[in-house]
């Protein structure tokens, strides 16, 4: 619970600037499936430990799995 607790945390500070309507979308797809968060930010600090930047390792690892990401969102 605590280790959830700090995945949507980390994720709240990620989404600064976006709607307030798409966080809770997002918070909502992240409680019925917070593996799947946790796997995202993993496989993004892989990329990071590989040396590139948290961006081009976010965008990377979203691409993969866009759409069971879009799956989650519906």
């Amino acid at each position: 619970m605590f280790k959830n607790f700090m995945l949507k945390q980390m994720l709240k500070s990620k989404m600064k600037g976006v709607p307030e309507a798409q966080q809770e979308k997002v918070f909502s797809a992240f409680e019925k499936n917070p593996e799947f968060f946790e796997k995202i930010a993993q496989e993004i600090e892989q990329g990071k430990k590989q040396g590139k930047s948290e961006m081009t390792a976010a965008m990377e690892v979203m691409r993969k799995h866009q759409a069971e990401f879009q799956k989650l969102l519906q």
